[in-house]
């Protein structure tokens, strides 16, 4: 993902990124395929993809597995050691943080798990999107997901959750201290090669948007988009939106 902790220490963390890994993978599962027919054109032409927020690399394999030149990125070091061993097939997999890393010049820019979500403020997602704009070639395609400020799992917050396995445990509270804030406080637990247990904690914000609004910030930047509730035939959970879009063609 891209943001970090009031601390200044990246999300997700080497335990918690292991656990959203092996335990958390269905969201860029039922994202991929229409994420891969989408990028078709860019396949044909050989272009360039750049993947932001590719945590463990779920959908960078997928996007190598079916051909596509991948330069993956994220801002969490525990998520790039696993993507590095996990989408081996990837061109380049590289540490980028939004919305002031530059973003290489891409064919098409994808993302999903709501990673501008993360960022710190309305102000940060909307520099970032212009930042999406600016990198992609002309002709070049969009498709992110963000979360508009009817995200269902903040609108049913508070409320606590847990999931577990052998190895690993999370407990997860959820509050939505304003309209535009959601807060998940985490605490996780691994197991230790000697039987016992140790804690991690992690807090994450989301920042809330009125996605209404996106398409015309990127029209201003040569980026014509749509909204949408899915990339192609999978459900997304309420509130969170697609953004597909293409940069306009010069001349």
């Amino acid at each position: 993902m891209q943001r970090v902790s009031d601390d200044g220490t990246p999300y997700y963390r080497a335990d918690l990124a292991l656990i959203h890994h092996l335990g958390f993978s269905f969201h860029a599962e039922k994202c991929a395929p229409g994420i891969l027919a989408l990028l078709g054109p860019v396949r044909e032409r050989d272009g360039l993809v750049v993947e932001l927020g590719c945590g463990s690399g779920l959908l960078t394999r997928s996007l190598a597995d079916a051909g596509h030149r991948v330069i993956a990125t994220d801002a969490s070091p525990a998520m790039l050691d696993l993507a590095r061993s996990y989408a081996t097939g990837a061109q380049e997999i590289r540490r980028l943080t939004l919305p002031d890393d530059p973003i290489p010049a891409a064919d098409a820019i994808v993302s999903v798990g709501h990673v501008l979500s993360y960022l710190p403020d309305a102000g940060a997602i909307d520099r970032a999107l212009i930042a999406i704009a600016g990198a992609l070639r002309p002709g070049g395609l969009l498709a992110i997901d963000l979360c508009d400020r009817t995200y269902a799992e903040a609108a049913s917050a508070p409320n606590t959750a847990g999931w577990a396995d052998d190895d690993w445990a999370i407990i997860t509270e959820r509050t939505s201290p304003s309209p535009d804030r959601f807060v998940r406080q985490m605490a996780i637990f691994m197991r230790n090669d000697d039987g016992s247990w140790r804690r991690d904690d992690e807090r994450h914000d989301n920042v809330l948007i009125d996605t209404s609004s996106v398409p015309a910030l990127l029209a201003e930047h040569e980026v014509d988009a749509r909204l949408g509730h899915a990339f192609g035939t999978e459900q997304l959970p309420q509130g969170l939106h697609t953004v597909i879009g293409h940069r306009r063609m010069h001349g």
